[in-house]
């Protein structure tokens, strides 16, 4: 039973959150759902104590109501940050393992959000460094240390070219090296994960983009040859306890 009087929101009240459950638990109500979301969640890492008590109930109504699965998403994909909440977080376990399933359901609708519904299945995984980044491969750029000489390297995966470069203030992106598209059948772990179901879902953009990120990169400056994604989960991916 979730002490409320204790789960202070993001504004720092502890009675408007329980209220606004019971509103959208009744109806859909866009303007309680509007008020849950910056009570709830703000910018960038920042998650109430209040987010992480209201989980189960937003999953509860997630099957039925787009508003409760994106921001039970948006709670799930903070998950790692410094909020206080750990005891909330291994409490809501079933429900976030519930909440896994509901969504890969609707990936498989191939559902007009299917990204933001992939990036927070990869957060229920608790792979929240790619929940957090991963874009849809148009314009992506990721950047990295060179793990042979520590040059800062950017990794560009989108419409203007999957390279390696060393990124120039005034030239932009010079020196540029093709990217080696890891093959499905070596891909390994979650990027194995990652790859198949984009497949699954017929999301052949996703597909490709993710083996990119999962392949090979050339450094341009010592030409050393080393795979993207190791080196940006070592990082970037969170310490979890």
């Amino acid at each position: 039973m979730v002490n409320w009087a204790r789960m202070y929101d993001c504004r720092f009240d502890t009675d408007r959150v329980p209220e606004l459950l019971e509103r959208v638990e009744r109806e859909n109500d866009d303007k309680a759902w509007e008020e849950l979301g910056y009570r709830l969640i703000l910018e960038h890492d920042l998650l109430s104590l209040a987010g992480l008590a209201a989980l189960p109930r937003l999953v509860r109504l997630a099957s039925g109501h787009a508003d409760a699965r994106h921001l039970a998403g948006e709670i799930i994909e903070r998950a790692a940050g410094h909020h206080g909440g750990d005891e909330l977080l291994a409490d809501s376990a079933d429900a976030i393992a519930e909440f896994g399933a509901l969504l890969d359901r609707h990936l498989q609708s191939r559902p007009a959000d299917y990204l933001a519904t992939f990036r927070a299945l990869l957060a229920v995984r608790e792979q929240y460094h790619w929940a957090n980044v991963l874009g849809d491969f148009t314009d992506d750029f990721y950047h990295l240390a060179c793990p042979h000489c520590a040059a800062e390297v950017t990794i560009a995966i989108g419409d203007h070219g999957r390279y390696s470069a060393i990124r120039d203030w005034n030239l932009g992106d010079v020196d540029r090296r093709d990217l080696r598209p890891a093959p499905a059948e070596e891909l390994l772990g979650v990027g194995r994960w990652m790859h198949e179901t984009t497949v699954r879902d017929g999301e052949a953009l996703l597909a490709d983009g993710i083996a990119h990120l999962f392949g090979k990169a050339e450094c341009p400056t010592c030409a050393s040859v080393f795979t993207i994604a190791d080196e940006y989960e070592a990082a970037n991916r969170p310490v979890l306890q």
